[in-house]
């Protein structure tokens, strides 16, 4: 690797660095403000500021030509894979602790390396599809099936949404990987800024007045339908910060992933879990039980074993490949 090459992935991991900390503020925020607002309007408002951002990212990246594209229906539909996995993954946020939320969302990478074998046609041997197994007991873990109903803080639904939400960034990261994107990253932030906006837009115009959350006892489901309401003085504050981290997440993660491939950055986003078990205890006051801290254990060696084993897989490869060249 040059110093070139080097500096270049150094690059697209800090973008992934900066990314995955914003995420962890977006997961907070919209946390704390999950009990007064549905997540129709936080999605709105959030899109609607990241957008405006974006789009002057747009202006310093080549201007309005860069939003132009040949694939219109690839970017649609991978936005609106990105906007079910965020509106799963909140849903659950409003009543999981954030530490749970999010190490069974860290499920993703090994829905990827097996949605791999038959979208991608890659080959996938014995040592990860056992990292996949472990990762999965990881899962199974964390849903404590043991546990009678009585005795769950949560329902089963709410606990297997985030592994929902995963199953769903995969399918968007593999589709990605299939057909490629030819994009700027300001371009590619608007693109799934604008499929929020439309989609949390519809949202407003079918349950905005909140008919449908009426009566409802569910607070997953309360908080998704519930009526839109201005929002006070100090959350104000809070609505803004919401959407400037909207934009700082889908600028830097797909920039993140154009400077470099995704076995060097995508590793670093597990930093997102101690950051998670961190804020959860230092705002929420959230100490995961023992069978969080072992499914998140589970969770987190089996993706990074699968991470490193790509990578290295790929650097085999490419060092065949200049041995055949010479």
């Amino acid at each position: 690797m040059t110093v070139t090459d080097r500096n270049i992935a150094g690059l697209g991991i800090l973008c992934v660095l900066i990314g995955v900390f914003c995420i962890s503020i977006n997961d907070l925020l919209i946390k704390q403000l999950s009990g007064g607002y549905p997540l129709h309007e936080l999605v709105f408002v959030r899109s609607g500021i990241g957008i405006l951002i974006g789009l002057v990212i747009v202006q310093f990246e080549g201007g309005w030509g860069i939003l132009r594209t040949r694939q219109p229906w690839l970017h649609a539909m991978r936005g609106l894979l990105i906007v079910t996995a965020n509106m799963t993954y909140f849903v659950a946020l409003a009543v999981l602790p954030l530490a749970d939320a999010t190490a069974l969302f860290f499920v993703a990478p090994l829905f990827i390396t097996l949605l791999s074998i038959p979208i991608l046609g890659e080959k996938v041997g014995p040592l990860r599809i056992g990292a996949v197994v472990v990762g999965f007991m990881g899962v199974l873990v964390m849903q404590r099936p043991w546990a009678g109903s009585d005795t769950l803080e949560v329902s089963r639904i709410v606990l297997l949404l985030p592994v929902l939400s995963a199953l769903t960034y995969a399918i968007y990261q593999v589709l990605t990987r299939k057909l490629g994107v030819a994009s700027k990253a300001s371009a590619m932030a608007i693109y799934i800024q604008g499929t929020f906006l439309i989609v949390s837009g519809l949202f407003f115009l079918v349950a905005g007045d909140g008919r449908f959350a009426e009566g409802s006892t569910n607070a997953s489901l309360t908080f998704l339908l519930r009526a839109w309401v201005w929002p006070t003085p100090q959350d104000v504050w809070v609505f803004a910060g919401l959407g400037v981290n909207a934009a700082i997440i889908g600028y830097s993660l797909s920039q993140a992933y154009r400077l470099a491939d995704a076995a060097t950055v995508a590793p670093f986003e597990y930093i997102g879990l101690p950051l998670a078990v961190m804020w959860g205890f230092l705002v929420f006051g959230d100490v995961p039980m023992w069978e969080v801290w072992l499914g998140m254990a589970l969770i987190l060696s089996a993706g990074l074993f699968v991470f490193l084993r790509e990578r290295q897989k790929a650097q085999v490869v490419a060092h065949s490949r200049i041995k055949g060249r010479h």
